[in-house]
């Protein structure tokens, strides 16, 4: 087991211009202990949304995924006979006393992400965690101390920041070709009814880091301040779980050390829209605009052409050819036999972009050592309090709200 500071990190080290520094803008993710010399081994917790990365990390030439979590015994059997996973928890305090696991890939319901993540970690395990990365400000700053204290990874499993739509604004801006960015804007609407019991009357912004994260990633600055209103109004039945009535949130903020604004609205109830995760940039001399509805392509606009030759559909690459080939396959189909067996989420957000083994191999080298963790503790601390932060701001009726720096 070797052991390497990130501050010590460069670009060769992690093979690509640094997104996600060592010590980038959102503050530093403290040294972390490596594990260069044998495969990772991970325990995934969560069998629904979270089944979907059993077979990627199957796959993947430097991880084993030798443990699977679920309350529900018959169908944590059922899961882990489909996959020949031996080990198996109904209790997720047992698998953290369990030494040979060394990483937890938590997909949980949201109200339980802030308190196994810090778990996790206290207990030395690595973690990944889907978002949000916790629902309280508390429960964030517990987990960014609790990062730095043990010195084990952290990363928030954004899909957006991975999915081949943002990978390919990034290379556009990264070569120069969209000019300065002047302007983002991000949208993440999605009908919710009829999910677990802890959706109903969720706060829209509560749930935001897929509009987030890539207004911040693109930039590597981290979100300052933050005002957000609120629109229309949800059913009062759905109202009294969150003490919650707006229908929509809309939010602008600030980013720290940058004169670009960006704004992201959000629905999750009683709004007619199929479902869309989307990121637009404006550049001063290009500007990339995701696709309106699903099976379209994205737009690029183009400065100083004809008006009529200014707007361009654009096929967006895939990008398997960053990831091993062993899990590259994943990112163009999903990981079942069959169309029907893809939960929801996954279905009804197009794939997720291909993100799932971006992330995956993401997690694992950030374990290994190859690359810092993206989006680290700090960088998912401060997406998860922008939405958090906003919906304070529209439930006092617009005033300007500071995010908070841990």
């Amino acid at each position: 087991m070797v052991e390497k500071p990130y501050s010590t990190y460069n670009e060769k080290d992690v093979g690509c211009k640094l997104p996600t520094g060592a010590d980038n803008g959102f503050g530093k993710q403290g040294g972390v202990t490596m594990i260069k010399d044998r495969k990772i081994r991970v325990a995934l917790v969560g069998l629904g949304f979270g089944a979907e990365f059993i077979p990627i990390y199957q796959a993947h030439p430097h991880a084993e995924l030798v443990a699977i979590c679920r309350r529900d015994k018959k169908e944590l059997d059922a899961c882990g006979d489909r996959y020949k996973i031996s080990k198996r928890f109904t209790s997720y305090e047992e698998l953290l006393l369990d030494p040979e696991i060394d990483a937890v890939h938590i997909n949980s319901p949201i109200p339980d992400h802030g308190p196994q993540s810090l778990a996790a970690l206290n207990a030395g395990k690595h973690v990944a965690c889907t978002v949000p990365m916790a629902t309280t400000k508390a429960e964030i700053k517990a987990l960014v101390e609790a990062q730095r204290r043990t010195g084990k990874v952290y990363m928030m499993m954004e899909t957006v920041v991975y999915a081949r739509e943002y990978l390919f604004a990034r290379e556009l801006y990264e070569k120069g070709e969209l000019g300065r960015i002047q302007f983002l804007r991000g949208s993440h609407q999605q009908d919710m009814d009829g999910w677990p019991n802890y959706w109903p009357g969720l706060p829209p912004m509560h749930y935001a880091t897929h509009c987030v994260g890539p207004c911040l990633a693109i930039l590597n600055k981290p979100a300052e301040s933050v005002v957000c209103h609120g629109s229309g109004r949800i059913r009062e039945e759905l109202i009294s779980k969150y003490n919650s009535p707006f229908a929509i949130e809309t939010a602008t903020f600030k980013v720290r050390d940058s004169d670009v604004v960006a704004e992201v609205t959000r629905s999750l109830f009683d709004t007619a829209r199929q479902y869309r995760e989307s990121f637009d940039v404006f550049g001063s001399r290009k500007t990339f605009e995701w696709q309106q509805v699903e099976n379209e392509e994205p737009v690029i606009h183009t400065k100083g052409l004809p008006e009529a030759q200014i707007p361009l559909r654009t096929k967006v690459p895939d990008y398997a050819h960053l990831l091993p080939p062993e899990v590259g396959r994943f990112t163009t189909k999903g990981v079942y036999s069959k169309d029907d067996e893809q939960h929801l989420s996954f279905t009804q957000g197009g794939g997720h972009g291909g993100s799932h083994p971006h992330l995956t191999n993401a997690f694992v080298e950030a374990v290994r050592g190859t690359r810092p963790a993206f989006p680290d503790a700090s960088a998912s601390a401060n997406w998860t309090l922008v939405g958090i932060c906003a919906h304070e701001s529209a439930m006092a009726g617009g005033t300007r709200v500071e995010i908070p720096v841990y």
